[in-house]
């Protein structure tokens, strides 16, 4: 039996990139997955091809993780089609670099809503459906610790992220749900090509400071997701697993 047969799970902003990939891994070891996306419903629909046509089971659910009411939607959407709901991966997010002297508020407060309001409201919605042995993976990222120039916005997001971790895996263990935080490294997606990192000098003094000497590919991150949300993971909580190469 497939390590995660009979569990429902709600992967947000897996229309491409790093969420498509864990939606599709999800389905591969049995779960039946919502697709979650914010604008590209096309996306969405493709990845949920690609489950089906494997034989899992996905269903493409829109909504903004950041407004409430949509969040609160995304969860309903697991429960009216699948009944239930025990893996959550929080994996909207945004990124933009700028020096500090280019902040601004709108910039500040469309990143934080997103990467950090969205996983508060999505949790928030989720939590009262989730029960024993329920998981929470947080997609963070490995600049909260290596804190790059110009990042100070995004790197402030995916901090705040690691705390919230901390917090709620000690909220709510005492109800048997575990909360762990993915934080990859510099990955190959279709947002890090249109963004110019992928084959960048970037891309390459990053991959020089890399132990394991090259980018990541999303099926590195979406394996080790499909671990904290299955079983085998069952001691596992509060836990920062930087997925980065070896990248520190």
């Amino acid at each position: 039996m497939s390590k995660l047969t009979g569990k429902v799970a709600i992967v947000t902003g897996a229309s491409k990139g790093i969420g498509a990939a864990i939606a599709k891994s999800l389905a591969a070891e049995g779960a039946s997955v919502v697709v979650n996306y914010a604008s590209s419903r096309s996306g969405a629909d493709t990845v949920v091809a690609a489950i089906t046509a494997a034989g899992g089971k996905a269903v493409a659910v829109g909504g903004d993780v950041s407004k409430g009411t949509e969040a609160q939607g995304i969860i309903d959407a697991a429960i009216r089609n699948y009944g239930r709901l025990d893996i959550l991966v929080n994996n909207s997010g945004v990124y933009e670099f700028s020096p500090i002297e280019e902040i601004t508020e709108e910039q500040f407060h469309k990143i934080f809503n997103i990467n950090v309001l969205g996983a508060l409201l999505t949790t928030k919605a989720a939590v009262k459906h989730l029960g024993e042995g329920a998981s929470i993976i947080n997609i963070g990222s490995g600049v909260s610790s290596i804190t790059p120039p110009n990042s100070a916005v995004y790197t402030g997001t995916k901090g705040a992220l690691d705390a919230i971790t901390g917090v709620l895996a000690k909220e709510l263990g005492p109800r048997k749900i575990r909360v762990n935080s993915v934080n990859p490294g510099i990955v190959e997606t279709e947002g890090t090509h249109s963004a110019g990192f992928i084959g960048s000098d970037f891309e390459k003094a990053f991959v020089a400071q890399t132990p394991l000497g090259r980018s990541g590919q999303v099926d590195d991150i979406a394996s080790v997701v499909t671990f904290l949300a299955s079983q085998d993971s069952k001691w596992l909580t509060g836990e920062l697993v930087i997925a980065s190469g070896g990248l520190r």
